[in-house]
């Protein structure tokens, strides 16, 4: 899967993209990440991105034509990718989301707004919008982040385990919460782990474990 971020901040992603699990995935081939610079397809000597919105208010809004162009270039390096678009607009994301795209192992691309938000044109060039709570951020760069995580976690050959990606939270979107889990030391500061997860009963441990998880 090649996922392309359009950014301002490029450098925001650098340490995220090249850590932990994230890169694993691009080590073993299984990911590939491009970041694209929005500023490079700015307007004018000053390579212009944004401007004032129309009927007036604060701030400042992403013009659509360095947006469109970053995505037009994005699309001759994966003609076939899905557009994202991070933003309070976008229906909720959830894990259904992610494993849906993992699922479908299609191209991304990601567009990160920023300042005020952007020139609502720009929607004809993307094909799912989210948001990923009910609260502001700065730009669309960590819920970025966030989306390629929950995404790319999920592509086989990432996580160690058979069923790591199948046991655990959120795997019917808001339905159910994995049960809480334990390791050494048996007790630490007077907190002791349950008896029934040492007793090595395993059908004990199973009903357990679903009633502990909701």
């Amino acid at each position: 899967m090649k996922i392309q971020i359009i950014t301002l901040f490029p450098e925001m992603f650098e340490k995220v993209l090249g850590s932990s699990m994230l890169w694993k995935a691009q080590d073993r081939g299984i990911a590939e990440y491009q970041l694209i610079n929005l500023r490079d397809f700015g307007l004018g000597a000053h390579q212009q991105v944004d401007d004032t919105p129309y009927g007036g208010g604060d701030g400042m809004l992403l013009k659509p034509e360095p947006i469109v162009a970053a995505i037009e270039k994005a699309k001759q390096v994966s003609p076939k990718a899905r557009v994202l678009l991070p933003t309070p607009r976008g229906k909720t994301y959830k894990q259904s989301d992610a494993k849906r795209l993992a699922a479908k192992k299609e191209d991304l691309i990601i567009v990160c707004p920023r300042y005020e938000g952007y020139d609502e044109r720009i929607s004809e060039w993307v094909d799912e919008q989210y948001c990923i709570g009910n609260y502001i951020l700065t730009g669309g760069e960590l819920p970025a982040m966030i989306m390629i995580d929950s995404v790319v976690r999920l592509l086989p050959g990432v996580l160690g385990g058979e069923t790591s990606a199948e046991i655990e939270s959120f795997q019917e979107d808001d339905k159910n919460i994995e049960f809480p889990q334990y390791t050494r030391p048996e007790e630490f500061r007077d907190l002791k782990v349950p008896e029934v997860l040492l007793s090595g009963h395993h059908a004990q441990i199973e009903k357990w474990r679903r009633e502990n998880s909701r």
